[in-house]
């Protein structure tokens, strides 16, 4: 039976490679826009990681706070927190200065028609944070749509390749990119470049996408026919083991999954295991965004959990009346409209 309390606990339980690594960190780390998705477990899974290893390191999140979950999951469990408007200089520049960063600041839904907001967001303010933290690590979270669709019998998109947005949201974030990018040749700062495609988390993804237009009856886009996932407790542990791999040179990587999965396979087991048929829309396409994972694999290892696990649990989150974050991820789509 899942339950909140079980995944949480899943999800910031640290593995024996993140406990002896984050012996080797140096300094405190803060978590800049800790409040998301992805944050508030991501700060917990460091704290617990900071305690099995027996070292005495903050961990600081840092966030508006306006989720009421993610706050009392941090301040239940003892992380931390500090409530801050980044995007408020005065108290920007009122954080202490940490040596590790992992950034995770960002704007994507809503960009349609108030472009500005996001370009606010994802370039003016790398910019402020770049010259707050200039002496530091960091980690900065960014996006694999930044690289163009490419052919699906490519093996994916790879770091090596050059970049090629697609619409405001994923320029903006190849701006971020650049923002840090210069602040590692301006000022010699560290700087390990995440660039994520698609954790799972069960409350919301692009399993849970799929999964909720199954059980609304709705149908499901095939037009990019191919995606990537990686379960979240892995990203999150790869971005906090990321601080030892940042550098003045920015290390670049793709963090998601080795497997490339079927819209339709997955639909349809997905569709077997909620019993329910899918219903498709749209033709496939013979391009897609994906990214190849060798780079993260051969550095990190494999994930913890393979897709054909999440896609199980999915499931059975959703039979269990797990709940959802209602943010969905819109895989689908092509045209760069968010």
């Amino acid at each position: 039976m899942w339950t909140e309390d079980k995944l949480n606990e899943m999800l910031t339980t640290p593995s024996a490679a993140l406990i002896e690594d984050i012996k080797k960190i140096d300094g405190d780390i803060m978590i800049l826009g800790a409040g998301g998705k992805m944050g508030p477990t991501l700060s917990l899974l460091a704290q617990n990681a900071v305690k099995a290893a027996g070292i005495d390191k903050k961990v600081i999140a840092v966030s508006r706070f306006t989720d009421e979950f993610a706050t009392k999951l941090l301040t239940d469990n003892g992380v931390e927190i500090i409530k801050c408007d980044l995007q408020d200089s005065a108290q920007l520049n009122a954080l202490p200065d940490v040596k590790n960063i992992i950034y995770m600041a960002g704007r994507k839904f809503g960009t349609n028609g108030n472009e500005w907001q996001t370009w606010g967001m994802n370039s003016v303010l790398p910019a402020l944070v770049c010259e707050k933290f200039k002496n530091s690590s960091i980690v900065v979270f960014s996006s694999g749509n930044i690289y163009p669709l490419v052919p699906l019998n490519c093996g994916g998109s790879k770091e090596t390749e050059p970049t090629g947005p697609i619409g405001e949201y994923a320029t903006s974030c190849l701006a971020r990119e650049r923002s840090f990018e210069y602040a590692a040749k301006k000022f010699g700062t560290k700087v390990f470049m995440y660039r994520l495609s698609f954790a799972v988390d069960l409350r919301y993804g692009v399993l849970y996408d799929i999964a909720e237009r199954l059980m609304n009856g709705e149908p499901i886009s095939v037009t990019t026919p191919v995606f990537n996932i990686i379960w979240q407790g892995s990203a999150n542990e790869i971005a906090i083991r990321g601080l030892l791999y940042a550098s003045e040179d920015v290390e670049i990587m793709n963090v998601t999954g080795p497997e490339v999965l079927s819209v339709k396979a997955v639909a349809e087991e997905l569709g077997a295991l909620l019993g329910k048929e899918p219903i498709y829309c749209g033709e496939e396409s013979d391009i897609a965004y994906f990214s190849n994972a060798g780079k993260m694999i051969d550095t990190f290892g494999y994930p913890d959990v393979p897709a054909s696990t999440l896609i199980k649990w999915q499931a059975e989150w959703i039979k269990d009346g797990g709940r959802a974050l209602g943010k969905p991820t819109h895989f689908e789509e092509r045209g760069g409209k968010y």
